[in-house]
């Protein structure tokens, strides 16, 4: 307890001095910190990040970057396109919802800017905070468990709620757990911390995100670090051990089954479903087949591809190559579409795929705003992918490449906690100028 109170008593005061030097440290901190409460803690947060930078700035510290340029042209071509919206009551609402987007970025360049050093403590200490909430999460499913003897409560959207999101969960807590992974020298709080959140991502089920993980993990020994070919050999053999996870927890295996199955024999029976037979759909029927059944079932891949297939419909009968339906303004296309395919509607117990969005930050831009949308989030992409190659920075690294992968299988800008996660990161990371890495034993 007395070690927990000091570690604690360091961090205040690490985070005063900080502050001192830098007023927005301790505000930003509270950004990433807040992402994972209710929207209006996050917002609120958000906007006294703004509101420190704009009451201390100074003109000296202003300075337009390029890098940060690039969400703030993403906002105005989202903004705009309510001129041309098919549902301009949506396009509003969602306005305000990706702000972030400008608002960040515009901090970032008028405050003074984070030294290396002063990044990877935000970093640190935004994992830090993630660990609280998993433990937080960890603690509530047992509660939970001790009262229904449910053991689903451990997993997926049970663990962490539908709202707060696994898979936007998962990408927090991946991130954090490289912070901890990476240092040189590992305490047993740094230990510890990378076991629970190690954990923490595969009881959150998210199959890409699980396997970006372990690539990430094994591509770190292998061609990062400079590690001893025994401690190489150690840390293959953990990941593989907890990659075993999946093969005897039917709750993850049966996540990857299904889409194993699906794929390998048309018009097989989901035996997850009761009352009923429910049959899976396959990545061929998902992309072919004109006319499906309410009682058909499509697993994550086969959902993907079906919605890829019904945008490129949509550019082939509407005229929005150039424009897009606007920003939010696709969801009336996705259910006329659920409709013209007779896929499941949804009922009483289950939510029909018509309200679901296209779950690929690319389409989902690309239909929204029009190619110029689509090439203005590939080109920050691969800025982002690029400054961290550049810096050999390998928490960027990781956070480059989740990103990357993670747009293929979610609209993750849909989501306010995405437009903030994402946004927060990416300014702290390609802000200021280009620099020497530092030591792997430095935060």
């Amino acid at each position: 307890m007395a070690n927990t109170y000091n570690y604690l008593k360091n961090v205040y005061q690490d985070i005063k001095l900080e502050t001192k030097e830098n007023p927005a440290f301790l505000f930003l901190f509270l950004v990433l910190f807040t992402i994972p409460l209710g929207y209006a803690v996050n917002g609120m947060a958000v906007g006294l990040f703004a509101l420190v930078t704009l009451v201390t700035f100074k003109k000296k510290n202003f300075k337009v970057e390029t890098n940060l340029v690039l969400p703030i042209l993403l906002y105005l071509l989202m903004a705009v396109s309510i001129l041309w919206s098919r549902d301009v009551e949506a396009t509003s609402r969602a306005i305000s919802k990706v702000l972030p987007l400008l608002i960040l970025p515009l901090a970032f360049m008028m405050m003074p800017k984070f030294s290396e050093v002063q990044k990877r403590k935000i970093i640190h200490y935004y994992s830090i905070g993630i660990l609280t909430f998993t433990l937080f999460y960890l603690i509530r499913a047992l509660i939970k468990f001790i009262a229904t003897k449910d053991s689903s409560v451990f997993f997926y959207h049970e663990l962490v709620t539908e709202d707060v999101n696994a898979i936007h969960v998962s990408v927090y807590v991946t991130l954090a757990f490289f912070c901890f992974f990476r240092k040189a020298s590992k305490n047993i709080f740094d230990k510890v911390a990378m076991c629970i959140l190690a954990g923490f991502i595969f009881l959150l089920s998210s199959k890409n995100i699980m396997l970006v993980f372990v690539l990430l993990v094994l591509f770190y020994e292998l061609f990062y670090f400079r590690a001893t070919q025994k401690i190489k050999w150690i840390t293959i053999i953990l990941v593989l051990l907890l990659s075993g996870t999946v093969i005897f927890s039917s709750k993850i295996r049966d996540r990857f089954l299904i889409e194993f199955q699906s794929n390998q024999e048309e018009g097989t029976v989901n035996q997850n479903f009761k009352g009923g037979l429910v049959y899976n759909v396959s990545v061929q029927q998902a992309w072919s087949k004109d006319k499906f059944q309410p009682n058909e079932y499509f697993a994550g891949a086969a959902f993907r591809i079906y919605q890829m297939r019904i945008f490129k419909e949509m550019l082939q009968e509407d005229n929005i190559f150039f424009s897009g339906y606007g920003l939010n303004a696709t969801d009336f296309r996705i259910e006329e579409k659920a409709i013209e395919h007779n896929i499941f509607l949804g009922n009483a117990m289950h939510e029909g795929y018509q309200k679901k969005n296209f779950h690929n930050q690319y389409i989902q831009i690309f239909a929204e705003t029009g190619v110029f949308g689509l090439l203005l989030l590939l080109l920050i992409v691969i800025v982002n992918l690029r400054k961290a190659i550049n810096t050999k920075d390998f928490i960027h690294f990781c956070f480059a490449v989740l990103m990357i992968s993670l747009f293929l299988t979610e609209s993750f800008l849909a989501r306010q906690r995405g437009v903030v996660f994402f946004t927060a990161i990416y300014c702290l990371f390609n802000s200021g100028y280009l620099q020497i890495p530092l030591n792997k034993n430095n935060l």
